[in-house]
């Protein structure tokens, strides 16, 4: 009696490796966890202050839907001083989490046969949203030479008369890969000739170590009206569990999201939206100050794998995650569909230790390391690492 849509729909990769790991550690065994895309900081205390305060306001009514309009009136100031775009707070639709962002986004675009780009690897849901809203997912498997970025022929190769959008991840979940402006540009052009919606994920925006970073819809007034930017707190506020994302859109696909939003859910907790102000105007220190650690942890890792010769890596530039090639271990392993499966599955049951398959990525090659996690963790993990791949 469940409807046909769920019968495309692959499970969680991630939340099946989380459930694995919360069995084993609830029968006592010592889990390194490599796996969790989440930050293993705090939020800040003065973001949970204003929340605090927020709650003794009685600031917890219902409010607009689209959200609170002093959280998308920062949000446009955000937008003007860090990515140089205008916008207006009709223009922002603060959302339940990116994830939700993303949703409406496709919810609002979408109509039953639209296909929609995604370079892989790519963020493990969204395949599974492109289905439940009714489109068709279109990959493009990058190149590791290319450090996973999409370029402008494969683009090309792709687009049909169906193509209606494209995702473009930067910084990139699960690579940490960075595009620079002409990089992107190039890819903006094809999109503009071609009228394609672009979905820009930037929520590792602010967590990005040698490159500048350029928003895709500053590129020009086409880019802007085709650009729907999709952004949030979790990352750069380490406020996952908050649930706040935002986009910025032109104004008839805001009207149009903040409808949906309207009848499927009112809006995100007035609660976490106002500790979400707080943190739009008052978080770049503590943000600078967890991405100097990030970038330390990413330094030692690369030095660590100097010594496990049989895998390979590159250097992220974003984000707080390793995409590990594991190719070479391929003609050591007995297996029989997924290679990521395998070596993700040996390695938490014969090393205690947990990675995340890169198949749920799109890329089975490979499999994908988080570094939000302390610098034990990580040298406790990559040790485990090493003596399997020694062990082969």
């Amino acid at each position: 009696m469940l409807s046909k849509k769920l019968s495309s729909v692959t499970p969680s990769f991630t939340v099946g490796i989380s459930t694995k790991v919360k069995e084993l550690k609830k029968q006592g065994q010592d889990i390194t966890n490599l796996s969790i895309g989440e930050p293993d900081f705090f939020t800040p205390e003065n973001i949970k202050e204003a929340a605090i305060e927020a709650i003794q306001n009685n600031l917890t009514k219902y409010d607009a839907a689209s959200g609170v309009l002093e959280l998308r009136q920062a949000i446009c100031k955000k937008l003007k001083i860090d990515n140089n775009l205008d916008y207006e707070a009709n223009q922002i639709v603060v959302s339940s989490g990116a994830k939700h962002s993303i949703t409406n986004i496709l919810m609002a675009v979408l109509d039953p046969g639209d296909e929609v780009i995604i370079p892989a690897p790519y963020w493990v849901s969204y395949p599974e949203m492109v289905k439940l809203t009714g489109g068709v997912p279109v990959f493009i498997d990058t190149k590791k030479g290319n450090s996973f970025k999409l370029q402008p022929e494969e683009l090309k190769d792709a687009i049909t008369k169906n193509t209606k959008a494209i995702f473009i991840t930067n910084p990139s979940n699960p690579t940490g890969t960075v595009y620079n402006k002409e990089e992107l540009k190039m890819i903006v052009d094809i999109c503009v000739q071609n009228d394609i919606y672009i979905l820009s994920d930037e929520i590792y925006e602010k967590i990005i170590f040698d490159k500048e970073f350029t928003s895709i819809a500053s590129f020009s007034k086409k880019a802007y009206d085709l650009t729907i930017t999709i952004n949030g707190l979790s990352k750069s506020a380490s406020m996952t569990g908050w649930r706040i994302g935002y986009t910025a859109s032109n104004l008839e696909l805001a009207k149009a999201m903040g409808s949906i939003q309207g009848h499927l859910v009112s809006h995100p907790s007035t609660i976490s939206q106002w500790a979400a102000l707080e943190a739009v105007e008052n978080c770049e220190e503590a943000t600078q100050d967890m991405v100097k650690i990030y970038r330390t942890r990413r330094d030692l890792i690369i030095e660590l794998f100097k010594e496990i010769p049989k895998l390979s890596i590159i250097k992220p530039d974003g984000a707080f995650y390793f995409f590990i090639d594991i190719s070479q271990l391929k003609d050591s392993l007995d297996y029989k569909d997924s290679l990521s499966l395998k070596v993700c599955d040996d390695l938490l049951e014969k090393q205690k230790v947990a990675f995340v398959p890169g198949i749920a990525f799109g890329n089975d090659e490979f499999i994908r390391m988080s570094y939000a996690t302390s610098l034990e963790n990580i040298k406790t993990g990559l040790d485990k690492l090493k003596k399997y791949t020694e062990s082969l």
